[in-house]
């Protein structure tokens, strides 16, 4: 049986509480486990492809994740359409994932953590039926919520497996 991560910055959400409180819990668990992921390794590790036909790496997954707190919660939630974008070219589909050749590993990881930061910030002062616009049309933080949680929890699966495929590392 594959074993939970096990590292004191990262703990499993409450089983009770409150709706907002589980939320933020979530979201933080899922954002330690991507980092979780990526440790250990060198960045030519976090840079690879293993999956021939895939533009995912872990480092790419990392920047991939710096623009959907980026635009879920600047653009979306606190009505910023005009935010630049981090890492993507908004002509170019998935660009923020490749090419990573000239990626810097400790720059793309602190753009991440400030963009996730960012996030808690703009949280804070809306309730959870706040509504931003997404494509004209109102979004509640509660969606975004969901949505995020559903997002990191997506490309964690993808985390996993990429981590198995470079060395053999399991576990969620």
């Amino acid at each position: 049986m594959v074993q939970d991560l096990s590292d004191p910055r990262r703990a499993e959400p409450a089983f009770i509480a409150g709706e907002r409180a589980m939320f933020d819990a979530w979201l933080d668990f899922h954002r330690m486990t991507l980092l979780l992921k990526s440790e250990g390794l060198n960045d030519e590790q976090r840079k690879r492809r293993p999956v021939a036909t895939s533009k995912l790496s872990l480092h790419g997954l990392v920047r991939h994740m710096a623009e959907v707190e980026r635009n879920w919660f600047r653009r979306v939630l606190l009505r910023e359409p005009e935010t630049p974008y981090i890492f993507a070219d908004a002509a170019v589909d998935d660009s923020e994932l490749v090419p990573l050749d000239d990626a810097d590993w400790e720059a793309d990881l602190a753009a991440w953590q400030a963009e996730s930061e960012a996030s808690r910030a703009a949280v804070a002062n809306h309730e959870l039926d706040e509504t931003g616009i997404r494509h004209g049309e109102p979004c509640s933080l509660r969606w975004i919520y969901v949505h995020m949680i559903e997002e990191y929890a997506r490309h964690n699966g993808h985390a996993d497996l990429i981590r198995e495929l470079i060395d053999g590392a399991v576990g969620w």
